[in-house]
Formats: C-alpha cells, sequence, structure tokens
C-alpha cells in the first residue's frame, strides 16, 4: 500500500513521512556507521511500525534494555513488553541478529571452504556461533578433500548448559557420511579456555567416533572473535585413551 502523504493526510504524520524518507536516504548513502544506536532502532522500527513516530519508542528500548546489541539479543517477550513495540515489533526485533548469523555463515559456506588449519577452521565457526546466548555445540562433518558436508547441531541449550550424548556425534558423522569431523562449541559467557567438563566432552566423543572409525581431528571452543583449538594445543586426546 503507499503510504505517500496527499492533501488530506494531517500534519504531523506528513512530518513522520519527511523524517523517515531522510533516514532511509542517509542510511543509503552513508551507511550506519554515522548513526547513533536509537536512529538505527528508528529505522529498523520503520518496517513493523508504519505511521508513528518512532523515535520514542526507540529511546524507550534503549533505556529498558542498556544498549542496542541488548535489545536485539533480548527475549522477543520482553521486548514486546515495551511500549510500542507489541508482539510483532518483538519478534521483529529479536530474528535480526539470527539474519545476521545465517547471512555471515552463508557468505562462508557458499565458498565450500576446506578446513586444513585451525585458523580455516576459525574463520568458519566464528560467523556459525555469533552472537548465540545459549550454549551450542556442532559437529563439522568433513569429505575427504577436508570440506564441510554439514555443520551439524548436537546440541541446543541454556547458558552453560550443553548436553551431547555420545550416539548423536556417532549418527550425525554416518548420516552426513563424514570422513572426519571436528566438534565445536561456544563459551556464550565469554572466555575460550576448556573447562574439565569440555576436556571429558573431547574424550567421550573422541572414543564414541574412534569406534566407527571416524576421526575427531579437533575439538574448537569459541567465545566471540576468540578461539582455541584442542589440536593446536596438543590437548586431542590419543585412540586407545578411552574414558
Amino acid at each position: 500500500m503507499d503510504h505517500t502523504p496527499t492533501a488530506n493526510t494531517p500534519p504531523d504524520e506528513t512530518l513522520h513521512h519527511g523524517h523517515r524518507a531522510r533516514m532511509r536516504e542517509r542510511a543509503t548513502q552513508e551507511g550506519l556507521g554515522g548513526f547513533a544506536d536509537h536512529e538505527v532502532l528508528e529505522l529498523l522500527l520503520f518496517a513493523v511500525i508504519p505511521r508513528a513516530n518512532t523515535n520514542p519508542v526507540a529511546h524507550r528500548l534503549l533505556k529498558r534494555f542498556g544498549s542496542l546489541s541488548a535489545v536485539l539479543d533480548a527475549d522477543p517477550r520482553d521486548l514486546a513488553g515495551v511500549d510500542g513495540i507489541g508482539t510483532k515489533g518483538g519478534q521483529f526485533l529479536a530474528l535480526l541478529p539470527q539474519v545476521a548469523r545465517r547471512y555471515l555463515h552463508d557468505r562462508v559456506v557458499r565458498e565450500e571452504p576446506v578446513l586444513t588449519s585451525p585458523e580455516a577452521v576459525s574463520e568458519y565457526l566464528v560467523p556459525l556461533m555469533a552472537s548465540r546466548a545459549e550454549e551450542v555445540v556442532y559437529l563439522l562433518c568433513l569429505d575427504a578433500q577436508f570440506r564441510v558436508r554439514f555443520p551439524a547441531l548436537l546440541s541446543e541449550g541454556t547458558v552453560a548448559e550443553a548436553h551431547v550424548h555420545r550416539r548423536q556425534a556417532v549418527e550425525a558423522a554416518l548420516r552426513h557420511r563424514a570422513v572426519s569431523v571436528i566438534l565445536a562449541h561456544n563459551h556464550p559467557a565469554g572466555g575460550c579456555l576448556p573447562s574439565a567438563s569440555d576436556h571429558r566432552l573431547t574424550a567421550r566423543i573422541h572414543a564414541a567416533l574412534a569406534a566407527v572409525d571416524i576421526p575427531l581431528l579437533d575439538h574448537v571452543i569459541v567465545a566471540g572473535e576468540d578461539t582455541f583449538s584442542f589440536q593446536k594445543q596438543g590437548l586431542m586426546p590419543r585412540t586407545e585413551e578411552v574414558p
């Protein structure tokens, strides 16, 4: 539907339309680098608040959650509770980090990355796990040329809680015809040094996969832009080390 102002359009609505047009033009010409956080939110909210002034709504969001990233990481139900947002707006904002992750990951996978070094693995995993507030565990199923056949999601849980069963890893590796695999998970709270449970997980998955002759090449922990490679640090268990 065309929302271009007419002679019968109320003055305040005409004013908002002009402001929106200027904001969109500025974003198109200059990008978002010069935008304040509330201006970025204003612009985003144009999509779900077609007529009302989004400026005060953007400020309410920042006051409630503290920062742009915190707004976008918030639960959609909490977002919906902010005056002027509602269910539709909350769902829209909560989807944006997922779209960003999908975009970043797609840019990597469409080039069929070859994971022959810890650096290449890190470059693949960081966008895959970007902005995840919950702990997730992936098994990267590789072909004979170390290309990713499929990034199998083994577990997705609350912060600091991810349950991975050996059978899941074996079934995923066999289902995707993996020649070798890489285990990966994130630390949402930050800090990529492995815990005692991370070492135990590595040993359990390594032993389970060794039983079906699929080598576990590495276990990589991701925390933001930082990664920790068990293989690079010489911490991968030997085949005979069964927990």
